[in-house]
């Protein structure tokens, strides 16, 4: 026993010695990697670089001053943005939820779980561009396209959120009410929820703050909201108004964020 002991403190006092070099080492591999990627890109191109600083600088020069006429144009649209972001994530966690439930290994079946697994991964595929796409073809152009695109983007990140969050739950719990004869709907009222419904709520609130950044751009492809109007003063190289249109939007997205605070700091428990 002693010299089995020696031997695992040897091994420990070498592991640590060799530990700042490998750490060195990853480090360094790392920024061989890096270097690699960004010289195939054309990082490295001198002329390229300068170039692209003087188009950058002559395009900043042009979004200012911004035009502030065109507030009460885009004010509707603004509205219209969240609008979508709200009732997109509100209709998409409708099927976060139970999708979340159906996904958790503490609940259900292996089968059950590796389905709603598989469409939760199928549906993540997806970016919110692409489903808003999809979904002017199937409703055609407008903010109702918009919305269900950001359903669908909710579900899909939602789900896999809450799913993970439910297998969290201590399996103790969940023994306990079955053996009093509980059921999986029994469990998920009264024990699935009271014990996430804090980092349930905070997620919601991550994924609202989220939508309406995300919503902005959908109207590039004409699912309805501010996008539309980046698209026109974008093609139109009409700079000064894109800077009016993006600085409301940063407000927009500031607001909210400060809402979302505060409804943590008011409504939620402090984990």
């Amino acid at each position: 026993m002693g010299m089995k002991a020696e031997r695992m403190e040897r091994r420990m006092t070498v592991g640590w010695a060799l530990g700042p070099w490998r750490e060195f080492g990853l480090g360094l591999g790392m920024l061989a990697v890096l270097a690699a990627l960004l010289y195939r890109m054309g990082f490295f191109e001198a002329g390229r670089l300068l170039q692209g600083g003087l188009n950058l600088a002559r395009f900043a020069r042009e979004m200012f001053p911004p035009d502030l006429g065109i507030l009460p144009t885009i004010g509707g649209a603004l509205l219209e943005t969240l609008e979508m972001a709200l009732a997109g994530t509100l209709l998409g966690f409708l099927f976060s939820f139970p999708l979340g439930a159906l996904g958790s290994r503490t609940l259900f079946p292996a089968a059950v779980v590796a389905a709603a697994r598989l469409l939760m991964a199928a549906i993540r595929t997806v970016p919110s561009l692409l489903w808003a796409v999809l979904m002017v073809i199937v409703v055609g152009l407008g903010p109702l396209a918009g919305t269900l695109a950001l359903a669908f983007y909710t579900v899909g990140y939602l789900a896999k959120l809450y799913a993970e969050l439910f297998e969290g739950i201590d399996p103790e719990i969940l023994e306990a009410m079955r053996g009093v004869g509980a059921k999986r709907r029994h469990l998920i009222r009264y024990v699935l929820w009271p014990e996430s419904a804090n980092a349930v709520l905070s997620q919601l609130l991550f994924m609202l703050e989220y939508n309406i950044r995300a919503s902005t751009v959908l109207g590039l492809v004409g699912a309805g909201g501010i996008g539309f109007y980046m698209q026109i003063y974008l093609s139109t190289m009409a700079y000064a108004r894109l800077t009016t249109v993006l600085l409301t939007v940063l407000f927009l997205v500031l607001a909210m964020d400060g809402l979302s605070a505060w409804i943590r700091r008011r409504y939620l428990l402090n984990p």
